[in-house]
């Protein structure tokens, strides 16, 4: 009996989208693919889906720096595998994902097989990058220690981090979330306890972990 699966793919090109539900469509023959074009619209997915086996999300997408769309997903939605689609193909982006809870790293230039062994292996449980990437040469124990931190991080405290990043203030922070100047303060608190910092300012440099490299994620 053909197992069901529902994978939903987060792009903002419509034609990239089309094209990997084509692959997707032709590997697993009983499979339910939903499309979001940007992040907002795979978190109203994901909320009002409670069967998605799979996220494939793309990291370049309009209003998602970097790595914070990978860090709100799995913040927001723990239980569901995300696998990031790239253009890049960059070892370091590769493994930067994989230390923000990625369960894998498809490249766009993958050909189909390739696809379908990287989906099948997640689907089973484990994680997958291109077997040629050589992660463990670019190993870096300062980056992975703060990663885990950004890691802990809930989805509303990753916005007002991204938010600091931009450098808005508080005032203006509780006007953008609809929440009080107070309740940011208190996320703010928050999230210089969970980095191990003791200021905005250092809370910034870590957020840049996020960003670090975003220019290499073209679409």
């Amino acid at each position: 009996m053909t197992t069901r699966h529902r994978f939903l793919i987060v792009d903002d090109h419509p034609l990239f989208r089309g094209a990997l539900r084509q692959v997707l469509e032709g590997s697993f023959p009983a499979v339910v693919i939903d499309e979001a074009g940007t992040l907002d619209e795979v978190t109203a997915l994901l909320t009002r889906l409670d069967d998605v086996d799979l996220v494939l999300l793309d990291l370049a997408m309009p209003g998602v720096r970097g790595f914070s769309g990978l860090l709100l997903l799995r913040a927001q939605f723990p239980t569901v595998p995300v696998v990031v689609v790239s253009a890049t193909e960059d070892p370091s982006a590769m493994r930067r994902t994989i230390e923000f809870g990625a369960s894998g790293f498809i490249p766009k230039s993958l050909g189909v097989e390739a696809i379908r062994t990287a989906v099948t292996t997640v689907l089973a449980g484990d994680v997958w990058t291109p077997p040629d990437a050589r992660l463990d040469a670019i190993a870096d124990d300062e980056a992975a220690a703060v990663a885990r931190r950004l890691a802990t991080l809930t989805p509303q405290q990753v916005r007002v981090l991204m938010m600091l990043s931009e450098g808005l203030l508080n005032k203006q922070i509780a006007y953008e979330l609809t929440v009080s100047e107070a309740t940011v303060k208190a996320h703010v608190s928050a999230i210089l306890q969970k980095l191990g910092v003791e200021s905005r300012t250092q809370a910034v440099i870590a957020a840049a972990r996020l960003t670090n490299g975003q220019t290499a994620f073209a679409s």
